[in-house]
């Protein structure tokens, strides 16, 4: 068997405290040659000391574990052998342009190791100096100039360029693309195509450029705390996420390609002197349970049913999917009517993963909120089936279905039919606590006081003892919404939540909504016949129409590329016609008669 290119086993990387640092915590990693393997991680989880590592440059560190070039033991090395090895064998592309040396000229650094490790004439050297500073898109006008007459994104293409000089059999390039403006980067990222086409050379990229990784890797490993979460081929990774710490990772980029709001991570990176048994991410994760992620650390294992190549540490299997509902039906057969009814859900399937926004879209009448009701069991389904955490949700008895329902609540879409009028603020949130038995009086009304905080509105005794009439819309729908989260939810049904508000108001309870969900840990069902609103917050979206799912997709490949009459409708009503000019594929007015006759009326009601 061929030995990898870069091989990594159960490296660590400690610095010297007191306390210590333990910046890489166990990464075992495989670079074969001609493969690109992309290292994607936030600030502070280790890429920059595994690169440096790697090199033999980390400085006040202890280093344990296994690293290799071809067999070759890198921590063996000494002096004269990391000079052998360095430059000709493996190359750094440093992050920093702080790697420059400040009173040399540019084209003299980079054919510094051109004379050194290939042993070029100085005026050859030079030459090919010049032609590198090409290959990266600056020119050979860069070679005259001193570090500092260079802008930082130019710096950093000089450090490619001296990465790239020797023709390394494997490279390590820490943040290559970081900094630079659109045009030069996707310079970077055709270079490095042709440059690993060139050389069959491995190539370990250290990013936390997602788009330059998916542009450029062939594998992708998610770093967090100094270990791997998940690890696989690239586009397998970067579109469908399964770790809980790379799905919020990848949440939190900006796209042109959507218009969701970015969000972050919940919580802080924990303390790295503080060593950890259990999951890493334990503390910030909203699926972690107490025992089961806290007793010993997961290691990297595929997913149950997935032969993608995927691998990932988590002790729960990765993200849990909290509802399955399968071929849901509903009709409405009028008394003494001995057809079908009015059939308003026909074979509804859809999934929701921890943590996850799930949109439902669609006109009027389409079965949105049937279906809402209907997966929480406020409505009695025809057929199919819907689990609530693995547990059967359809045919839970009484007692049973009511212990579940503390896992899945429901926001509906009028709060005045909602709230009872004759309840004050304080009792209406208070019920589902007095219902269910949770605490006593006192601490029912510290959880009353903390979730009506949360949904930003006064705790004081004078709110709490108002009562529906008394408030304005956007405040009722706060307080619909603070009786929704009294029980800590896993899952949150909002029925179009912000359809009666205004669009101030909905801006404010939209923002409140996600900033609750993240905080929370919540998945969400979030139904609206405003596809604009949905595209705002949700990771994925069903497009439902006649009672049937028309088209399902990220909110990215909705927008850019709607495949549904259904879809391109709703996207016209929503303003994406003035937006983006006319959607792809969108029929012309005569072009085809049915198709207008069928869909016509959407872009008229929603």
């Amino acid at each position: 068997m061929t030995n990898a290119a870069i091989e990594l086993g159960d490296l660590r990387v400690t610095y010297g405290g007191p306390p210590p640092v333990h910046a890489v915590d166990g990464v075992s990693l495989r670079v074969e040659p001609g493969e690109v393997v992309g290292l994607l991680g936030e600030s502070g989880s280790g890429k920059s000391t595994i690169a440096h590592a790697l090199l033999g440059l980390v400085e006040g560190a202890q280093v344990d574990g296994e690293m290799s070039l071809d067999g070759i033991d890198l921590r063996a090395l000494d002096a004269r052998g990391w000079r052998e090895v360095r430059w000709r064998r493996l190359a750094l592309g440093f992050q920093s342009p702080a790697a420059l040396n400040p009173v040399l000229r540019v084209g003299d650094q980079i054919a510094e190791p051109l004379r050194l490790h290939l042993g070029l004439a100085a005026g050859r050297a030079t030459e090919r100096a010049c032609e590198l500073l090409e290959d990266v898109g600056l020119g050979d006008w860069a070679a005259d100039r001193l570090p500092h007459e260079l802008s930082g994104g130019q710096r950093r293409l000089v450090l490619l360029a001296m990465a790239l000089s020797c023709d390394p059999e494997a490279v390590v390039l820490d943040e290559p693309t970081s900094g630079l403006d659109p045009r030069t980067r996707e310079q970077v990222v055709a270079l490095l195509g042709r440059w690993r086409a060139r050389q069959r050379a491995a190539l370990l990229v250290l990013s936390h450029d997602v788009e330059a990784l998916r542009a450029v890797a062939d594998r992708v490993a998610v770093l967090y705390r100094g270990s791997l979460a998940e690890t696989g081929p690239a586009a397998v990774v970067l579109d469908d996420p399964r770790h809980p710490y790379a799905r919020g990772l990848l949440d939190s980029r900006p796209t042109l390609a959507t218009v969701k709001d970015l969000r972050g991570i919940r919580g802080e990176v924990p303390d790295q002197t503080q060593r950890i048994t259990g999951c890493p991410f334990y503390g910030r994760c909203t699926q972690g349970l107490d025992g089961v992620c806290t007793d010993q650390r997961p290691g990297l294992l595929a997913l149950a049913g997935e032969d993608a190549g995927r691998l990932v540490a988590c002790a729960r299997g990765g993200l849990v999917t909290v509802l399955a509902a399968r071929d849901i039906r509903k009709a409405y057969v009028r008394k003494g009517s001995r057809g079908r009814g009015d059939v308003v859900l026909d074979g509804v399937s859809l999934d929701v993963r921890e943590g996850e926004v799930v949109g439902v879209v669609g006109a009027t009448g389409a079965g949105k909120s049937t279906l809402a009701q209907c997966l929480l069991g406020l409505l009695p389904a025809d057929g199919g089936s819907v689990a609530l955490d693995g547990r059967d949700l359809l045919g839970a008895d009484r007692v049973t279905l009511r212990a579940m329902r503390r896992r899945a609540q429901m926001l509906f879409q009028d709060p005045y039919e909602a709230l009872s009028p004759r309840m004050t603020i304080g009792a209406a949130v208070r019920e589902p606590l007095d219902v269910h038995g949770i605490g006593d009086a006192a601490a029912r009304l510290e959880a009353v006081r903390a979730v009506v905080t949360s949904c930003r509105l006064p705790s004081g005794d004078a709110f709490l003892a108002r009562h529906t009439h008394e408030l304005s819309g956007g405040q009722l729908q706060r307080v619909a919404l603070a009786r929704a989260l009294v029980l800590e939810p896993k899952l949150l049904v909002a029925d179009e939540p912000v359809a009666m508000l205004d669009p101030s108001e909905q801006a404010k309870m939209m923002h409140l909504l996600k900033t609750l969900q993240v905080q929370r840990g919540m998945a969400m069902i979030l139904i609206a016949h405003d596809l604009a609103v949905v595209l705002r917050v949700a990771d994925r979206v069903l497009v439902l129409d006649g009672g049937r799912v028309v088209e399902e997709g990220t909110g990215s490949r909705l927008l850019s590329a709607p495949g549904h009459p259904v879809t391109r409708a709703l996207l016209a009503a929503s303003g994406r016609d003035e937006l983006f000019g006319a959607p792809a594929g969108a029929p012309e007015s005569g072009d085809d008669p049915d198709q207008e006759e069928e869909y016509g009326w959407i872009s008229q009601e929603v």
